[in-house]
């Protein structure tokens, strides 16, 4: 038996664990210890990390019931561009102004997003998560939902750890394994994280030019636009066709221009040579949005259509802009899981094409409920509402 191979079974066969679950988590921390081995991680690396390692069953009750999924855009937005944090903002831009201005000038991202991204992802780093990272990242590579995925991330956050700029103890972030004033998982971590304040370290926990030129370059690295705004909120006129709307379904903004859309306060669309999507997140009776590509830059950071046009929202009012003009529905239901996938099984028995059955309500399932609003003579605009549910007998 190799050396290494007897030295990791020596230390994952010690009774570090209390858990119910202990000998299923033992098992799987065997086989991370080894994937750690094989990718070149030393000795004293996997033991230092795997020692402490434990089971957080809190990680796996937050991984099922992420807000993205089952939140109205309403409660979202309610939670998340508030004043006080559009307030705060507005004073961190004036506070940071050299670091950011740096930061636009050296990778073209305005600094209003930037800030944007901060307050969204850790209230400007007054909340940087309290779970150890190894234990997120352990929790979750040993679930098969994601196993791949987090495995390498916790491969990645063990290499971190062996740049010696962090210790195991100080390397805390979200349920799910993201770290510092901007939440970088460690493979983000690793390729895009730069010295900002030219001290040698690379500290994205403690150093907000750091945290602040490594959000730029990331954002960079993904496509950002410089000069382009995220997109706008728009005015559709009436009997508009919602088929039309979706991500998936851009179009020249001229095009929509010729359609009677309008800014939210009725004035013609700029003339610019740029394609857009229309977005009606809460139906007919919400806000309508245009959103270039700078908005999917955003969704590559986070992929949900609500934290995306939360990024965008707060950067416009953190710049002074005044907020939107057709507040979304306060009335929608918010969606559990199960109530989606209870949805996506009775349209599919009535022959509508809902795409998985995976409990997300996303594109594919919109259109089904476009289509069932359509045949019943209904505003076709996808949005699942309390009539939707009573009509399908979902509770």
């Amino acid at each position: 038996m190799k050396p290494v191979l007897i030295f990791v079974l020596a230390l994952l066969l010690s009774p570090v664990d209390a858990l119910a679950d202990a000998e299923q988590f033992l098992t799987c921390k065997q086989e991370l210890a080894l994937r750690a081995s094989e990718a070149g991680i030393s000795k004293q690396g996997i033991e230092r990390a795997l020692s402490s390692l434990q089971f957080d069953q809190r990680v796996l009750d937050l991984d099922r019931r992420q807000p993205e999924f089952t939140d109205t855009l309403a409660n979202y937005l309610s939670s998340r561009v508030t004043p006080a944090r559009i307030a705060e903002g507005r004073k961190l831009m004036r506070t940071h102004r050299r670091i950011l201005q740096h930061a636009a000038d050296r990778f073209g991202v305005q600094p209003q997003y930037l800030v944007a991204f901060w307050g969204l992802e850790t209230n400007f780093g007054s909340n940087l998560g309290k779970i150890p990272t190894l234990n997120s990242l352990s929790t979750l590579a040993c679930d098969e939902r994601r196993a791949e995925f987090f495995t390498a991330e916790f491969l990645e956050a063990l290499r971190l750890l062996e740049r010696g700029h962090i210790e195991p103890s100080a390397m805390i972030g979200s349920w799910a394994g993201a770290m510092g004033h901007t939440q970088f998982m460690p493979s983000t971590y690793m390729r895009y994280a730069l010295d900002g304040d030219g001290d040698g370290r690379i500290d994205l926990w403690r150093s907000v030019s750091d945290a602040m030129l490594s959000a730029a370059n990331f954002l960079d690295s993904l496509g950002w636009h410089e000069n382009v705004r995220w997109g706008r909120e728009v005015q559709l006129p009436k009997q508009f066709d919602y088929s039309l709307a979706g991500l998936d379904r851009p179009r020249e903004l001229e095009e929509w221009r010729n359609a009677g859309i309008t800014d939210a306060n009725g004035k013609r669309l700029p003339a610019a040579d740029i394609e857009a999507a229309l977005l009606v997140p809460s139906g007919h009776r919400g806000p309508a949005f245009l959103v270039y590509e700078n908005f999917r830059v955003i969704m590559r950071w986070n992929r949900s259509e609500y934290y995306a046009l939360s990024v965008g929202l707060l950067a416009d009012a953190i710049a002074g802009g005044s907020g939107l003009v057709k507040a979304p529905p306060a009335d929608l239901p918010r969606l559990k899981r199960e109530q989606v996938l209870a949805l996506q099984e009775a349209l599919s028995a009535r022959g509508y094409d809902v795409g998985e059955h995976d409990g997300v309500l996303g594109p594919a399932t919109r259109r089904a409920v476009q289509a069932l609003q359509k045949a019943e003579g209904a505003i076709a605009d996808g949005q699942v509402d309390g009539e939707i549910l009573k009509k399908l007998a979902v509770d």
